[in-house]
């Protein structure tokens, strides 16, 4: 299928080829009919894309923010390689459509192959030919309402939230400062409900656009044309509600809200426009200043919009699929007009040179409509794995594949392309003689073009079954969310394929006994978990340099994990598991690796709200392993610190920059420090990825031992148990 795409690094926009997406239980496959420019937010997206480096930073001082965090944890190497892959990318645009139904997933009962819906969300309302859309973000067509003007329907909902909160009354009189796109909606909407609204804008050609769709009067808010009119409808008292609908970096808008505004009116910000509030008159007036987020109650919570758990109507009256179900509703019935917004039709083949066009200025419109070409295609039958896994019982092994043939490539398929995969996998595979990247598979259908674009791969699919059952494939990497790491995982291992999943194997005992299972039932225990740390070349070096020991140890790892982000994946609990559930498998396996063992024993005790975790292995010389994982440090201290001690010896790791040990000897003392700092935190990746292809090539044992991937994974999870239990939790598994 095609999409339209841009490069934000050079700018670029394109309509690619790319797989069409799997249709995921919760959600339907929806085939585009019409989807809608938004002129505002799309083009200013455009214009970043098109500014130098500097300008790009300028323009988002957010995420410079985030770069320079990532270099103090990450160091610069690692973030840029992640930062180039990000902006080398390309990257979705569109977020407001109309199309058919063409498959329903599993879960979804409101809606039926054929139905015309209109979906939103700027990861799944995309410039497409076809797109999943989950259940809370698409909502069904009225019958009788055309669907180039059900393709309002994202837009009119950000118009309509905005709309809610300035919360009009009857008879009252509103002020819109921009009359574009979403402007336009907004007066339309207000006049709907009773209020005599005055417009603002520069552009006279909008004006008059305004007045015909309900505006009482409109005017060059530099003229004296606006504030007579306001004086006029108000009796000098100014308008009770002001709605900022513009962008562009003029401080402008707000001032004019200020001066026009009554007594305690209420300002309601739409658009992304420059907000530096003239103190004195906001307080002397004690405005009420608002935000509208996009369309909303449920925008940017991945419960409602991914999982599709909707808010209960008794405490959240207008959701995002409520307020798109009502702006479709209001169109039916002829309430709101779309149809003289829309300045131009242009068919999707020729979408590159639309954007070019209003980019440039050649093409003036509030409202441009990509019209889809009507002949059907072949949509697939991919879904995503859902995670149902059995108890079942424990492996009794495999046997080792053959060796092959030097001159053989090892050919491997990468289940999942996010950023970890493609900044700390990818990058070292792609440039190692004897491997070839074949398959690339994703649910969505961009990240896998964008894959195979930059790293080789033969083929971008979403069809995971077919990948499984290519018997030319080697081995498969699982770099998916960790939900889903058990179950594709144990997919793999019946297909008889060499698997390499990132940290973690499971989230569950039954999780980690399904893979067992798997195993058991097909022979094949090949199999790798991404505890990488264990391959890192500083931590090896000093491994040697401590040299054997006697008795036990004592081993203190501090983990300064740092707190995430609004909006991680790592925050969604519910279906992802606990933070260190998903990352604590590293640092055990390392502990682990250092002691020599599988601990037989995990105490875990956690400060209040569970924020900070003190874990304790035990191991059967006696050595014990304290894990202190806390995301409460200050973001400037190392990530990592570790110290080993034993027989006299101290080894100490400082975030992989650097090493020591130091030792007690009949003569004296001896003291190793690594000679210089590293160009790089060297983790292990490259190493442990030289050590998984020379196991598939040569049919050796794996680099980890069965054994120890399972020890590690039941410790991990014995945490939270021991958390509730407030006891130290014995692990039968243990060696």
């Amino acid at each position: 299928m095609k999409q339209v795409v841009q490069n934000y690094k050079s700018g670029e926009l394109a309509v690619l080829d790319v797989p069409v997406p799997g249709c995921k239980p919760g959600g339907v496959l929806v085939r585009s009919a019409f989807s809608l420019i938004s002129t505002g937010t799309e083009l200013m997206k455009v214009s970043e894309a098109g500014m130098s480096m500097l300008g790009k930073a300028r323009s988002r001082p957010d995420q410079v923010a985030k770069v320079m965090q990532s270099v103090a944890t990450n160091g610069v190497p690692a973030t840029y390689r992640k930062v180039m892959g990000k902006l080398d990318s390309y990257t979705p645009l569109g977020y407001s459509l109309c199309g058919v139904v063409e498959q329903v997933g599993t879960g979804i009962d409101d809606v039926k192959v054929g139905d015309l819906v209109a979906c939103a969300g700027n990861e799944h309302a995309l410039h497409a030919e076809l797109n999943w859309v989950p259940k809370n973000l698409y909502a069904p067509v009225p019958d009788g309402l055309a669907p180039r003007h059900a393709a309002f329907g994202t837009v009119g909902s950000i118009a309509m939230q905005g709309v809610r909160q300035g919360e009009p009354q009857l008879g009252e009189v509103a002020l819109v400062i921009g009359l574009g796109l979403i402007g336009q909606l907004v007066v339309q909407l207000l006049a709907a409900a009773g209020v005599r609204v005055v417009g603002a804008d520069p552009d006279p050609v909008r004006c008059e656009l305004a007045e015909r769709l309900g505006a009482a009067a409109c005017g060059d808010p530099a003229s004296a044309a606006v504030e007579a009119a306001v004086a006029e409808l108000t009796d000098g008292h100014g308008v009770d509600q002001v709605y900022l609908a513009a962008g562009g970096g003029s401080n402008q808008p707000v001032e004019l809200a200020a001066r026009l505004c009554r007594d305690r009116g209420r300002v309601v910000d739409i658009g992304k426009c420059r907000l530096d509030l003239p103190w004195n008159a906001y307080y002397e007036k004690e405005l009420d200043v608002r935000f509208s987020r996009s369309y909303g109650p449920g925008r940017y919570d991945p419960e409602y919009e991914l999982e599709g758990r909707d808010y209960p109507i008794g405490y959240v009256r207008w959701t995002e699929r409520r307020n798109l179900a009502c702006f479709l509703d209001l169109v039916a019935r002829g309430s709101v007009d779309v149809e003289p917004l829309v300045s131009h039709i242009a068919d999707f083949d020729d979408a590159v040179e639309t954007y070019q066009r209003l980019k440039d200025g050649e093409l003036k419109a509030v409202a441009v409509l990509f019209r889809y070409p009507e002949q059907k295609e072949e949509a697939g039958e991919a879904q995503a794995p859902a995670v149902a896994v059995p108890a079942v019982k424990r492996p009794t092994g495999g046997a080792p594949t053959p060796a092959r043939s030097a001159k053989t490539p090892v050919r491997l398929a990468f289940v999942g392309a996010g950023n970890y995969a493609t900044s700390m996998l990818l990058p070292h595979l792609a440039q190692r003689d004897g491997v070839e990247l074949s398959t690339v598979v994703t649910t969505t259908a961009l990240s896998a073009a964008n894959a195979q674009r930059k790293f080789g791969f033969a083929e971008a699919t979403t069809d995971l079954d077919a990948v499984l059952g290519d018997t030319s494939i080697d081995a498969v990497f699982v770099v998916t969310r960790h939900s889903s790491h058990a179950e594709l995982t144990r997919k793999a291992l019946l297909a008889g394929k060499t698997v390499f999943v990132e940290k973690p194997l499971a989230l569950t005992e039954d999780e980690l006994a399904g893979v067992l299972a798997a195993v058991e039932e097909s022979g094949n225990d090949r199999l790798q978990v991404g505890f990488n740390r264990r391959f890192a070349p500083l931590l090896q070096e000093a491994r040697k340099r401590f040299g054997a020991r006697t008795g036990p140890a004592s081993l203190r790892y501090l983990v300064n994990a740092g707190r995430l982000g609004h909006g991680s994946w790592y925050l969604q609990q519910g279906t992802e598991g606990s933070r260190f559930a998903g990352e604590g498998g590293h640092f055990v396996d390392t502990a682990s690796w250092l002691l020599e063992a599988d601990p037989v024993s995990v105490y875990a005790v956690a400060t209040s709200g569970n924020e900070d975790l003190q874990v304790v292995l035990r191991y059967p010389d006696g050595s014990t392993a304290t894990i202190s994982y806390v995301t409460t440090g200050a973001a400037g201290f190392p990530k990592e610190t570790l110290d080993l001690i034993a027989d006299g010896k101290v080894l100490r790791l400082d975030d992989f920059v650097r090493a020591s040990v130091f030792v007690d000897g009949g003569v004296g003392r001896k003291r190793w420090v690594s000679s210089r700092l590293p160009k790089a935190r060297d983790k292990g990746q490259s190493a442990e990825l030289a050590a998984f292809i020379k196991a598939v090539r040569t049919g050796g044992p794996m680099p980890v031992p069965l054994e120890s991937l399972v020890a590690t994974t039941s410790a991990t999870l014995a945490v939270q148990a021991g958390l509730v239990g407030g006891a130290p939790v014995t692990l039968a598994r243990a060696r």
